[in-house]
């Protein structure tokens, strides 16, 4: 699984877009964090000080280096450089962040992660959508897939009780498919774009996607609750 430092780095500017985030999952965050991938350590940043345990994995060197800079000093943070399969404990809430695209074997790595919950506790996850919208950018960073919300209701485990999926990112949608008709050869959007994106649109998409019933756009939430 290997994380290209230009993507994390690039959009680590989009602070509104990871509120937002926080924003819808904030209520299923227990106590005890595993984040999954935590690259850069971009969202890390936003819930790190309202819970006592928080550990992080990331499995790309220099990743793994900027994470132990960046939380040095913070001494409840534990950070490892290990696999979803290799990772022992429990925890309360088990972040899985634009990770499962950079997966071969995304249904193995769901069991997984389910397997590292307590009872009760929460799996949240964060992937792409819609496989049409595959692009120079998901071929260069690793991504084996997008999604849509059938792979989430067709996952089966015995051990969830309960579902919520959701599109998120509407006004996303439309300016992916004004960049298409621009003719933009970018892989990588430009600082001014992320920008537009995140301090124009995703405040507006906040009330859009709500209104839409988050059943439009171009990135899916799913948060599954074990038995």
């Amino acid at each position: 699984m290997k994380y290209i430092g230009k993507e994390l780095e690039a959009f680590d500017r989009a602070k509104f877009w990871r509120s937002y985030i926080y924003f819808l999952i904030k209520g299923y965050l227990g106590k005890n964090i595993l984040e999954i991938g935590a690259g850069i350590g971009s969202f890390t940043k936003i819930y790190k000080d309202n819970n006592k345990k928080i550990t992080l994995t990331e499995i790309d060197p220099h990743n793994h280096k900027n994470l132990i800079s960046k939380f040095k000093n913070t001494k409840k943070i534990n950070i490892f450089k290990k696999y979803t399969n290799s990772i022992k404990g429990k925890y309360d809430t088990l972040l899985h962040l634009n990770v499962l695209e950079h997966i071969k074997d995304d249904k193995k790595e769901l069991d997984n992660c389910l397997d590292l919950i307590k009872s009760k506790g929460f799996v949240i996850i964060l992937v792409p959508a819609h496989q049409r919208l595959f692009s120079k950018l998901d071929k260069a960073v690793g991504h084996f897939r997008r999604y849509d919300k059938k792979f989430f209701l067709n996952y089966k485990n015995d051990e969830i009780k309960s579902k919520k999926i959701f599109y998120l990112d509407s006004c996303g949608m439309i300016l992916y498919y004004l960049n298409g008709l621009f003719k933009s050869s970018d892989i990588y959007p430009s600082k001014l774009k992320i920008f537009i994106w995140d301090k124009i649109f995703t405040p507006l998409t906040f009330f859009l996607d709500f209104f839409l019933f988050y059943k439009i756009g171009k990135n899916i939430l799913c948060i599954i609750k074990k038995k």
